[in-house]
């Protein structure tokens, strides 16, 4: 594999604990990325940074190495089974699950405890975990702040804060929920405090200098990250086009493991029908999937089950799947930053990948802004006459809606209807109409 994606400092000539030494050598990685050498010197000191890098960079490891030795070199004093040491707050599910799996491998050496925390599924199982006692706490901000209110944990105590993505933070509308646990947490000063995000805006900053001890500015640029080993391509098909266009492109390319971006669930169900009924084992997630089919499916997707995930933009953060050969842009993102992320999930560490898009009638208004973002003009791909196949019709899956999980009631019920219905106030006509019908009632 190619090592151009790394930096020079390797992670035995960081000042870190022999435990998280060996946990990292038996990773098998030996060199740091850009972000982890700018970032790990600073915390390894218990210096606070507010880092810049896109996906795909390693950021996962810079913070999680950085907190761990944070408390593994400063331990609480008579901790409680609810004393939370570190907090790690992340935007979407997918990438609170990715965290806390790289956090296990640093967890079963040093013995630092973690406990996940998300929306959707769970609620009772996940109590049960913080409540045996956490050190670090993964999750999204809504579900954290459930298990909080029922005081199944404490922050008083709390030695650390990671804040990934921040802003998708903004993005998603999280913020009003981020501040409200940043307030509850001890003074900046008494804690180590990390705040990662694809860019750091005027309002990223703000959070930062507001909630953070004077922290670091690290800025690591995105070219480093989706434009030197990802071959990419832009197609301009009519939309009647694009499917055929697609399928095509899936049979002539033949990827290994792909994933499909598109901006509305109606275009990952078009897709998803198309597949089924043209022999492509396919997978859809969206963000009315139950959270539990939601990771099953990623798992099969993971285990080469499926040859493609079609994905909104649930996706486009946090997943971290090896081997992605090819990303496909059904749509173009509506945010020139979000381009940068699907097609990270192809060209990780430094493999190679490629990205398909399609500028359609509907969409092609979006290239300019992402051309100008990514700094290069994304060449055309050529369509040769036999790649947009004949397709057969699409085969329409029994789709689960979000509420179609509910326990339905045993036993059959008969419908009798309410012929005393109960009286209802009424605008002042109707009340005046009623007194000329029945003059005798009033």
């Amino acid at each position: 594999m190619d090592t151009s994606h790394l930096s020079d400092i390797k992670f035995a000539d960081l000042p870190l604990l022999s435990d998280i030494q060996t946990a990292i050598h038996a990773t098998g990685f030996e060199y740091c990325t850009p972000i982890q050498a700018e970032t790990l010197p600073l915390t390894l000191k218990g210096k606070d940074v507010a880092g810049q890098a896109q996906t795909g960079t390693g950021k996962t490891a810079a913070f999680l190495l950085g907190m761990f030795q944070h408390l593994l070199k400063q331990p609480l004093k008579n901790k409680k089974p609810t004393d939370i040491r570190c907090l790690i707050l992340a935007p979407t599910r997918e990438l609170a699950i990715q965290i806390a799996k790289d956090a296990e491998v640093l967890s079963k050496v040093t013995g630092v405890r973690c406990a996940l925390a998300y929306g959707g599924t769970g609620f009772n199982k996940q109590k049960k975990q913080i409540e045996q006692g956490a050190d670090i706490l993964i999750g999204t901000p809504g579900r954290i702040i459930d298990y909080w209110k029922q005081k199944v944990f404490s922050l008083k105590r709390c030695q650390g804060l990671i804040l990934d993505e921040a802003d998708r933070m903004f993005d998603l509308g999280f913020i009003g929920d981020i501040r409200f646990l940043l307030r509850r947490l001890p003074q900046p000063s008494l804690r180590l405090n990390m705040l990662f995000s694809a860019t750091l805006s005027h309002r990223v900053l703000e959070l930062a200098y507001e909630h953070m001890n004077s922290p670091t500015k690290i800025e690591i640029k995105a070219q480093a990250v989706n434009t030197k080993k990802i071959a990419q391509w832009i197609y301009y098909p009519a939309n009647n086009e694009k499917v055929p266009l697609l399928l095509g492109l899936i049979r002539t390319l033949q990827p290994f493991r792909a994933i499909v971006f598109v901006n509305t669930k109606r275009n990952a169900e078009l897709i998803d029908d198309y597949c089924r009924g043209n022999d492509i084992k396919a997978a859809m997630i969206s963000g009315d999937v139950r959270q539990n089919k939601r990771e099953k499916l990623l798992k099969q997707f993971e285990q080469g089950i499926f040859q493609l995930l079609i994905a909104t933009d649930v996706a486009a953060r946090g997943l971290h799947i090896d081997d992605i050969s090819h990303v496909f842009n059904y749509d173009l993102p509506r945010i020139e930053e979000d381009y940068v992320h699907r097609i990270g999930r192809t060209g990780r560490a430094g493999a190679s990948g490629e990205a398909h898009s399609f500028a359609c009638e509907a969409t092609a208004f979006y290239l300019s802004p992402i051309e100008k973002y990514i700094g290069m003009s994304i060449p055309m791909g050529s369509v040769p006459s036999d790649v947009m196949i004949d397709l057969k019709r699409p085969i329409k899956g029994a789709r689960q809606s979000p509420t179609q999980h509910r326990k339905k009631p045993k036993g059959k019920r008969s419908f009798k209807p309410n012929t005393k219905a109960p009286y209802r106030k009424s605008s002042r006509s109707n009340s005046h109409q009623r007194k000329r019908n029945n003059p005798n009632k009033y």
